[in-house]
Formats: C-alpha cells, structure tokens, sequence
C-alpha cells in the first residue's frame, strides 16, 4: 500500500509540523517510510488539483492532504478555504480514493501553531488516521 502526501510550501513554520505529525500517525500504524511519497504545493488552492492528478494514477490507496490558511484582512481566506474544501471532496469522490483534508483554517497563528505542535492533537496526524481508517473501510466494502 502507497501512500501520498501533500504539503502546502505556504505557512512552512505549521505545514511541516502537519507534515511530521503524519509521518509519525502512518509510522505507528506500520506504513513503512518508503511506501510514502512526498509532494509539495505552492498552497493550498493548488492541493485538490495535485490530489486528484495523485489519486487518478491508481498508484496510490489515500492521499493525504497538509495545508495552512490563516485569516487576514480580506476575503482571500474564504475563497481559498472554500475552494480548497470543495475541491478535495469533488476529487475524492471523483477518484473513489480517501484524499483526506489536513489543511488548517485558522483565525490566528496561534491557532494553527497549536494544531501543528508534535503531539496527539496534530491535525496531520488526524489527517493520517483518516486516510488510513478510509483505505481499510473501502478495502471491507470491496471485500480485500
């Protein structure tokens, strides 16, 4: 079983905390590091795209989706949190492969800080557990 992992190059100070806290979630759950690949994004917006391009090669049981959005100012926020939601569901359910949704939606850095800290809150590491507990569901429905 492959795994893929994708990870937002925006908000980098949490998006490799997502990052680790994934890796370790697939780690104790015995998905062997060389069975996952890593891909990297230029941001959120551009995720689903990767995801679904990721999932429709068949190489792949889950993608596993890592991003930060903090609000600012303007409506930036709600168009790319909108759309990058949107998007990875509209792509799972094309594909009929768990792509899981890791990308933070914050107010403020502290927000997503504390979401990103090595510990058993780490929404990579929920975003990880989600992707895997997908996998093994489908595997029961289609009956391998």
């Amino acid at each position: 079983m492959k795994i893929a992992i994708i990870t937002s190059r925006f908000n980098t100070e949490v998006t490799s905390g997502l990052k680790r806290g994934a890796y370790a979630h697939l780690a104790e759950k015995g998905v062997d590091q060389s069975a996952i690949d890593e891909f990297d994004a230029p941001g959120a917006f551009e995720i689903p795209l990767l995801a679904q391009k990721l999932a429709k090669t068949k190489k792949y049981a889950g993608v596993v989706c890592l991003g930060c959005v903090i609000k600012g100012d303007t409506a930036h926020f709600e168009f790319i949190s909108l759309g990058a939601t949107v998007g990875l569901m509209q792509a799972m359910l094309t594909t009929e492969t768990p792509i899981t949704f890791g990308i933070l939606t914050t107010y403020t850095d502290e927000q997503a800080e504390i979401r990103s800290r090595d510990n058993s809150e780490n929404k990579g590491r929920e975003a990880a557990a989600a992707c895997l507990e997908a996998i093994e569901t489908i595997r029961k429905i289609e009956g391998y």
